[in-house]
């Protein structure tokens, strides 16, 4: 079996997870994918600046994936983490002791592999309006969209050199895994989408701010540029909730590369299914 499931921004909802783990039991995918934003909202938390109270992957993830490994035994499928730009860093930690334990592969920055295929993780987006910016990084330059807050100008719950928030970007992140993978073959799983795709498409349809226009795209110009020049074969995504309701699209193509969003703004679980032999016949399921 070559099935998988695709997941992203699950956003700690319990009644999502619940839907999740009961088509892992009954439906055994080969791989799930779990495309961040899978933790309470950072305002849930009512934290300050790293001063959380609680901790969903060792209070809900880890317990809940341990008892899904217990069940299904030889039959538990490959998983893949990263978080996103909700996702406070400080719970990587975490992360990676799931990984210690078997339980994940947490991927951010990093590849793995699934049947003979690379399998790479990348969780940054371009600079957005929240003050959290443990995921951000300039896209392709120090430009900052209009409404949206520079990296420097927010906060981490971890610390970050100086040089690194101010001369990282996403596309030098992105040559650094593309020079250590073989990209034609892999499977990338992103939080954010690439630039004007109806992947990445926001709601903010007449919105000015000191009467400029807001760009309705918040995507990352370096992860279309990535995808347009190095074909992956599939790459998956998120972040932009209600891109799939405003495009009525959650799937697209660039070139040989097939897209998939498990973004929702409903109440619903979005299930993505896809086949590692056919991706583009992926189907979509609202649970």
């Amino acid at each position: 079996m070559s099935i998988c499931f695709f997941v992203s921004d699950l956003h700690g909802q319990i009644r999502r997870y619940e839907k999740l783990f009961a088509a892992i039991r009954q439906e055994r995918p080969l791989a799930l994918f779990m495309g961040g934003d899978l933790l309470p909202s950072v305002f849930e938390y009512g934290f300050a600046k790293g001063a959380q109270e609680t901790n969903f992957v060792d209070d809900y993830l880890l317990p809940e994936f341990r008892r899904l490994k217990k069940i299904l035994g030889s039959e538990y499928p490959h998983i893949f983490v990263i978080l996103g730009n909700d996702d406070p860093r400080i719970f990587e930690a975490s992360l990676r002791q799931g990984q210690a334990e078997k339980i994940w592969e947490y991927i951010h920055n990093r590849q793995a592999s699934l049947n003979g295929l690379p399998v790479c993780g990348y969780a940054c987006v371009p600079p957005t309006p929240f003050m959290l910016k443990d995921w951000e990084r300039y896209d392709v330059s120090r430009f900052v969209d209009v409404g949206c807050i520079a990296p420097e100008q927010g906060y981490w719950t971890i610390p970050i050199p100086e040089a690194e928030i101010l001369r990282r970007t996403i596309l030098d992140d992105l040559q650094i895994l593309a020079d250590a993978c073989d990209v034609a073959q892999a499977i990338f799983l992103f939080h954010a989408p690439p630039y004007q795709t109806n992947l990445d498409r926001a709601a903010l349809d007449g919105r000015r701010i000191d009467q400029v226009p807001v760009d309705v795209h918040v995507g990352s110009i370096a992860i279309k540029r990535f995808i347009e020049i190095y074909q992956p074969r599939l790459t998956l995504h998120g972040h932009i909730h209600e891109a799939p309701r405003l495009t009525q699209a959650w799937k697209e193509q660039i070139g040989r590369t097939v897209m998939l969003s498990a973004a929702h703004d409903g109440p619903e679980l979005a299930l993505v299914q896809f086949n590692l032999d056919a991706p583009g016949q992926a189907v979509r399921r609202l649970l």
